[in-house]
């Protein structure tokens, strides 16, 4: 007879390329697939999204219940996606007991459809916040009763590459601001020898690039790293696979590394040949950031700004400026010295940017 440990398999990397029949998603019951797995999901299976989002507004998804859709038997691909609720709101934190009824459910979706092999991730963990040690013992004990049944359990800690991630959604058009984040990520590659940029990079030149007057209706506002608007990873997700790589997941990680497609670069290109003005507003972004190209430097000059924009007698005065930063956090305290702020300060300053708060009229 053949024992649980010998059908239970851990397994680490993509698991949206599992050689099973079954896919287990992990989701919230109110339709959004934003973050983590469930936006890995999404971007490789756009019509199963649909239909979870119509099931969501149907009220037919809920704890303890799977979503299943039918991939149809595509050959070499899964035939089923089984969307699993750990949680209600996709800002909640899962609980154990989702987990438990859910399983149940899912191996008598397993039984009633003849699944013989699917792959798990770790349900509840990572974003959910649940412990893995808790979690793993639950599945094993569920599929105790289904041994006929391969399970392939991915830990949370196999998570694959963002090149790796499956994206099969549609080519979103070059527009005006998908044009200007592509070309102005490409203008500050020139002449480094790394090929990527840091997300907290992106999010800082897009900052000065609204800042100089061009309108991406981007909401910044004061985070730790700095100026960060949480509706550009709207952005990245939806370019994300077409004209860049790396965001993946969605996860926002200040140092991810994000990579342009060269066709995108070209495309980019010849979208603002025209654009006179865009053109002018990168060239003033390009010439303010001059020795500050890594993201120390734009997170000190950013940060220094804001201060100026938003701190009474700071752009006036380089010692209020100085204070305010340091007020930001014992981080910024601690990293960022006085003279590297003044200095910062008198760029700002000299180029005619102090007064500028371009962003403030995108802040709800």
């Amino acid at each position: 007879m053949t024992g649980i440990t010998d059908m239970i398999k851990l397994s680490k990397g993509n698991l949206l390329s599992a050689p099973a029949e079954a896919l287990v998603n992990t989701v919230n019951t109110e339709g959004v697939m934003g973050k983590g797995i469930a936006l890995q999901f999404k971007q490789a299976f756009p019509e199963m999204y649909k239909s979870y989002q119509k099931a969501c507004k149907d009220k037919t998804v809920r704890l303890g219940k799977v979503h299943v859709y039918d991939l149809g038997g595509l050959v070499g691909g899964p035939r089923w996606i089984i969307n699993f609720p750990t949680k209600g709101h996709w800002r909640s934190k899962s609980k154990l007991e989702s987990i438990q009824s859910g399983l149940d459910d899912l191996v008598q979706t397993v039984n009633d459809l003849h699944i013989k092999s699917i792959a798990i991730p770790p349900l509840g963990c990572g974003l959910g916040g649940l412990d893995w040690s808790e979690v793993k013992p639950a599945i094993e004990q569920a599929f105790a009763t289904v041994p006929e049944v391969e399970v392939l359990l991915y830990s949370p800690d196999g998570a694959p590459a963002a090149k790796e991630m499956l994206n099969a959604t549609e080519r979103p058009k070059m527009t005006d601001g998908r044009a200007a984040l592509v070309v102005l990520m490409q203008q500050y590659l020139k002449g480094f020898l790394d090929p990527c940029v840091s997300l907290l990079e992106v999010h800082k030149l897009m900052y000065f690039l609204q800042e100089s007057g061009k309108s991406l209706r981007l909401q910044f506002e004061p985070k730790p790293f700095g100026p960060y608007a949480k509706n550009l990873r709207q952005v990245l997700i939806k370019i994300d696979g077409h004209f860049i790589h790396g965001y993946g997941d969605g996860n926002d990680a200040p140092t991810k590394p994000l990579e342009l497609k060269a066709e995108a670069v070209a495309e980019a290109v010849e979208y603002l040949k025209n654009d006179v003005d865009t053109q002018k507003k990168m060239e003033r972004v390009a010439k303010l950031i001059e020795g500050f190209e890594d993201p120390y430097g734009l997170e000190l000059l950013s940060t220094v700004h804001w201060v100026m924009c938003h701190t009474p007698s700071a752009n006036n005065d380089p010692d209020v400026a100085v204070r305010a930063v340091q007020d930001w956090s014992s981080r910024k305290k601690s990293q960022m010295k006085p003279e590297h702020l003044k200095r910062a300060w008198n760029r700002l300053k000299e180029l005619n940017w102090d007064r500028e708060s371009q962003s403030s009229a995108y802040i709800h």
